[in-house]
């Protein structure tokens, strides 16, 4: 069973795009939800932080995210890989992912529900509409959605 404890990593935000990911802190923290997060800016560096691999050897179970904010176009490994990953291993399939991406061609949204993404949501071009967007589905799957608890 999953023990919950205050410095748990409660948001993974995978962004490359530094305009993007300084745009998402900034809404996260206005919507008091960038507590608990963590950032990624590589697929390969998510997958090692969600693993315990690479320079995250030895990270406990305990540490996994609430939710996950991928980005879909990532360098190295790209945002359906690592979801692909993610919703196939035990350890990481029931946590929450919400595809935050800029990529509104359908192919891309397809393939992200068949793998098994929770939200697609395509960013808004200007900070008013992303930072509502980024509070919203921050409030609903880190307070008002009910996930399972983890397992170790």
């Amino acid at each position: 069973m999953n023990m919950w404890h205050p410095d748990s990593v409660e948001i993974l935000l995978v962004e490359d795009n530094p305009i993007d990911l300084a745009r998402t802190q900034r809404a996260l923290k206005k919507a008091r939800l960038a507590n608990n997060l963590h950032v990624c800016r590589d697929g390969e560096e998510a997958l090692n932080f969600l693993f315990g691999d690479g320079g995250q050897a030895g990270r406990h179970g305990c540490q996994l995210p609430r939710v996950v904010l991928l980005d879909l176009k990532l360098p190295k490994i790209d945002g359906l890989e690592v979801l692909r990953r993610m919703k196939s291993d035990p350890r990481t399939k029931t946590i929450p992912v919400v595809m935050l991406t800029s990529s509104k061609e359908q192919k891309d949204v397809i393939e992200s529900y068949n793998l098994g993404v929770n939200s697609y949501i395509v960013k808004p071009v200007n900070f008013d509409g992303f930072s509502a967007a980024v509070e919203q589905l921050g409030m609903y799957w880190l307070l008002v959605n009910q996930a399972p608890k983890q397992e170790t």
